[in-house]
């Protein structure tokens, strides 16, 4: 079953995307717009507004079962081998290095085929990606969420139910976030240290973890890089993270939900991990690498417009009075203000060595819930503990 979406509804998502999050489309910029067949609406309604300003559109369709546009999909996963994942096509690569804009429609007809892959494949194709996320991540990207039936399927919803909440968030103004984002954001940017109390349901323990973050950039996400949008984050300092910690909110990864996440850091490292549902799928995610077990952002979802905690990373991650952190990479834009400068990839390279800023094929949000009923009990920056207010973190 298809969705169907007014095409007033898609024409103002897509002028979002393409005036606020791209900046705007020029004659000279070359736009790579990618998702699933099943998303052509929206693609559609983007190729078109970009050749009608005088630029290129390469429409880059991705198979069902290819995990967010991989190298390459599942099928060389399950029946290929290590060696041949590796043997990436060069076209690839002057592809992606040939584009200057990326938007990304995430939404898939069958997530199903991206599940389970083998443990030793699953990981190679992840690190055989990582050098094309990181020539995307250096470009002026953005992700949107296009329903599906199959995601609906997954959220439990009808179609027309889980159409109406993503259609919805996604025609919301951007500008709206950033007042009540700002607060919080100051705070992070002064900030030393995270300190965040989450209750364990098994036995009702109180787990605490502490990371560094002094001398961290913090940023505002006001549907730059993801729309709909509404989070504050930073990277810490990956060495620095300490302790334990619970996530309850089911998150939905290479087409498996990944429910009750535990970890356990000491020096920086995920020294234990288990997962109520999922836990095959986490352990493929935290061994992907040396990266991987290691910490590389915190964040708080602050657009309170979402109140229902979709499974999909991008929704989840915004909803107002959630946290949530990221196994995996770090965001070099917090450690150096033009990362993409040479003198920034020198010093970012320099916190790489010293493993200040983590570098992982790896970046996974899991999310803890902070509203009444979640496992979230405080979060502290430095000594002063944040508040809860319809939904919405407060600085006290």
């Amino acid at each position: 079953m298809t969705v169907s979406i007014p095409h007033r509804k898609l024409e103002i998502w897509a002028d979002y995307l393409l005036d606020h999050s791209m900046g705007g489309i020029q004659p000279a910029d070359v736009v790579m717009v990618k998702g699933e067949p099943i998303t052509w609406p929206l693609m559609s309604i983007l190729q078109d507004k970009i050749f009608a300003a005088g630029a290129i559109a390469d429409i880059c369709l991705v198979p069902p079962d290819n995990f967010r546009g991989r190298v390459w999909g599942a099928s060389i996963a399950r029946h290929g081998t290590v060696d041949q994942i590796q043997r990436v096509p060069h076209w690839h690569h002057s592809r992606y290095e040939a584009m200057n804009k990326y938007i990304e429609i995430l939404g898939s007809e069958r997530p199903e085929l991206v599940a389970n892959l083998p443990e030793k494949t699953g990981q190679a194709l992840a690190r055989a990606d990582e050098p094309f996320k990181n020539i995307r991540l250096a470009k002026n990207w953005v992700l949107t969420l296009y329903p599906t039936q199959a995601f609906a399927d997954i959220e439990g919803m009808s179609l027309a139910q889980y159409t109406d909440i993503i259609v919805s968030a996604s025609t919301v103004d951007p500008k709206l976030l950033e007042k009540a984002e700002e607060p919080i954001y100051e705070l992070l940017e002064r900030g030393r240290s995270v300190r965040v109390v989450t209750r364990h349901p098994g036995d009702d323990r109180s787990l605490e973890l502490t990371m560094d973050i002094a001398g961290r950039y913090a940023v505002k996400c006001t549907g730059i890089r993801n729309f709909p949008d509404g989070e504050v984050y930073t990277s810490p300092d990956a060495n620095s993270v300490q302790g334990e910690i619970f996530v309850d909110l089911p998150v939905f990864y290479d087409g498996v939900t990944i429910r009750g996440i535990y970890l356990k850091f000491s020096g920086g490292v995920i020294t234990q991990y288990h997962a109520e549902e999922g836990f095959d799928t986490l352990r493929n995610i935290i061994e992907t690498d040396a990266g991987s077990h290691r910490l590389g952002e915190v964040a708080l979802g602050m657009n309170n417009g979402i109140q229902t905690a979709l499974k999909h990373p991008l929704f989840v991650e915004k909803v107002g009075g959630t946290f949530h952190i990221a196994i995996g990479s770090s965001y070099p834009e917090c450690y150096v203000r033009e990362p993409n400068s040479e003198s920034g990839q020198r010093e970012i390279q320099k916190l790489i060595a010293a493993g200040v800023c983590n570098k992982s094929a790896q970046h996974v949000d899991i999310v803890a819930d902070f509203r009444p009923g979640g496992c979230g009990q405080a979060i502290f920056i430095d000594d002063r503990q944040l508040v809860l207010r319809d939904n919405l973190w407060i600085v006290p």
